[in-house]
């Protein structure tokens, strides 16, 4: 599949500005390869890195583009389209001037924006940054690789996982530690799948995996956990919802509007065991309460946005 996305074309009329990686790599690396992926199987060419005179509407991410590309392709007769995410400072945990620069971006070069949650947008209009016309898409899965075993009986000890590509503390790393350090191995059986700071001598490990194969570990847990801060639409936890897994999660940043009724919120670690047992003991009526982002909606939405619908 990789290669198909990868390939350049010439005359489609969506491009998309943005350069892919080999998963396992970055949330929104994954998100933007299973939506060029949902548009092409309706029948939709994507262009990458090309714009054309075919080309009706440019998608851009985050800070990635090249201003002076866009100041030279930004025209009436082709709609640019800016995927914003962040405040970057504030899930970064350190302020580098990179808002500053998406929002000079959005400005000079953007006909609409979409945000990836309604706290990402909030939390930019709180810093005085407004946006062209925003929209709020959520992330999604692809669901030829994410989607969801059957409903089955918790495991004993509950099987919890959590993952993540990136080991910044601010992803959980401190929260886990914290875990592995507390938790009782006859009641929870706790597995990391990725990279992390934080040494986890009592939980199993797994390095970064592609999609296929982290949706498979996925499916063999019973609660998915994050603990990540101010993470505007977490492509983790997406991955997680989408194959069916309740959620356990800190009230912080996009998480409540995606798990919403399928899981429970915590502030402070010591929270964490008793709603991980609650998850357990409430697992079927949890499971139906799951109702993550599906990339069939998204997709329909980022078409309207572009003016392709």
């Amino acid at each position: 599949m990789i290669n198909r996305l990868l390939r350049r074309r010439r005359g489609a009329p969506i491009a998309m500005l943005h350069e892919f990686h080999r998963p396992p790599y970055g949330g929104g690396n994954q998100f933007l390869l299973a939506l060029r992926a949902e548009l092409e199987r309706r029948g939709s060419a994507v262009d990458v890195g090309h714009v054309g005179p075919e080309t009706k509407a440019v998608l851009f991410n985050s800070h990635h583009a090249d201003i002076a590309q866009l100041r030279k392709i930004r025209t009436p007769l082709v709609r640019m389209v800016h995927r914003v995410d962040g405040p970057i400072g504030a899930y970064r945990g350190r302020e580098d001037g990179t808002d500053q620069k998406i929002w000079q971006l959005n400005h000079e070069c953007a006909d609409t924006t979409i945000f990836q949650s309604h706290y990402s947008l909030n939390r930019h209009l709180e810093m005085g940054l407004e946006f062209r016309d925003p929209h709020v898409i959520p992330n999604a899965a692809d669901p030829s690789m994410f989607f969801a075993a059957p409903a089955h009986q918790p495991a004993t000890p509950l099987r919890v996982i959590a993952s993540s590509w990136s080991d910044n503390p601010r992803k959980g790393g401190p929260v886990y530690a914290w875990l592995d350090a507390h938790l009782d191995p006859q009641r929870i059986a706790f597995t990391f799948v990725g990279r992390i700071a934080q040494s986890l001598p009592h939980s199993r490990i797994i390095d970064a995996v592609p999609s296929p194969e982290l949706a498979d570990v996925l499916r063999q847990h019973d609660v998915y956990l994050t603990a990540s801060e101010d993470d505007p639409c977490s492509n983790a936890l997406v991955e997680a919802l989408t194959c069916g897994l309740p959620a356990v999660f800190r009230k912080s940043g996009g998480h409540p509007e995606l798990v919403r009724g399928g899981g429970y919120g915590f502030d402070q670690p010591e929270e964490i065991p008793e709603l991980l047992e609650r998850a357990g003991r409430n697992y079927r009526d949890l499971r139906t309460r799951v109702t993550p982002p599906t990339m069939a909606a998204a997709a329909d939405a980022y078409l309207n946005v572009m003016g392709l619908s």
